[in-house]
């Protein structure tokens, strides 16, 4: 029997949409993380404007700067009450819970610098994805008291001051940046072999979560039945959904 003082807390964001636990791609990566290797733990569920003064309690570090530059916090955060630790940031999760429960690693040992790697190249070959899923997110995915929130920040940061709704492509551009897309997914495909069913092939990595969190993300906001994740899906000989199936029965 566990015992529920020594188990792990996991912060996520939650969804107002039916049947969806978890849809973020980010903290998808530390979900499949714990779930992968079988470490017990419970979600708690964070309100982006709650985020701040949620890690700010627990002592957690900020992960990154604000465009004026005071302190970012964001999720995947964990709490190891085992241990007394607070980690945010998924790749640094990742080899938190590689050292303290070194069974089945998802870096394996070599790796570390191939995966952190990794994780820039499929950034960089997925940013046509981010003005179709920051709409779907507001649309499909937040509560009304997140939507207001992430309209905004995004508004003042990466979009540099255009609303979600006005960099969502439409008509013909919709099209073309549909195709980058699947371009862009493509170059992940071509680092591969045909028969790998992972990306390091029979060998299961963080590198496979940083792409699965990503489909997540796609197949959660959208729906499994959408037009949007059955074309995804399918892509590169049916790479992309024999993925996420795999990722969902670790």
């Amino acid at each position: 029997m566990s015992d529920d003082s020594k188990t792990i807390i996991f912060y996520d964001f939650p969804s107002k949409k039916a049947g969806v636990n978890g849809w973020n791609p980010n903290t998808w990566k530390t979900r499949f993380s714990l779930n992968y290797k079988g470490i017990p733990y419970k979600t708690v569920w964070v309100e982006y404007p709650d985020v701040e003064p949620t890690l700010k309690a627990l002592g957690a570090r900020p992960t990154k700067k604000k465009p004026d530059g005071s302190p970012m916090y964001t999720l995947p955060a964990i709490s190891d009450p085992s241990t007394g630790a607070i980690i945010t940031e998924s790749f640094d999760i990742a080899q938190y819970l590689d050292k303290t429960y070194p069974d089945k690693p998802i870096l394996p040992q070599g790796t570390k610098a191939l995966q952190a790697a990794f994780l820039g190249t499929l950034r960089s070959n997925t940013r046509s994805f981010f003005p179709f899923g920051l709409l779907m997110t507001c649309e499909q995915l937040l509560n009304s008291k997140s939507e207001v929130y992430f309209r905004e920040v995004r508004k003042n940061d990466v979009l540099a001051g255009k609303t979600v709704d006005e960099v969502y492509p439409r008509g013909e551009r919709a099209k073309e940046e549909w195709k980058n897309v699947e371009e862009g997914l493509g170059n992940i495909d071509k680092l591969m072999s045909k028969e790998d069913k992972f990306i390091m092939g029979d060998t299961v990595s963080f590198a496979d979560f940083v792409v699965g969190g990503y489909l997540q993300w796609a197949k959660n906001g959208w729906g499994e039945d959408s037009e949007q994740w059955k074309d995804m899906a399918t892509w590169h000989g049916g790479r992309w959904g024999r993925l996420v199936k795999a990722l969902e029965a670790l």
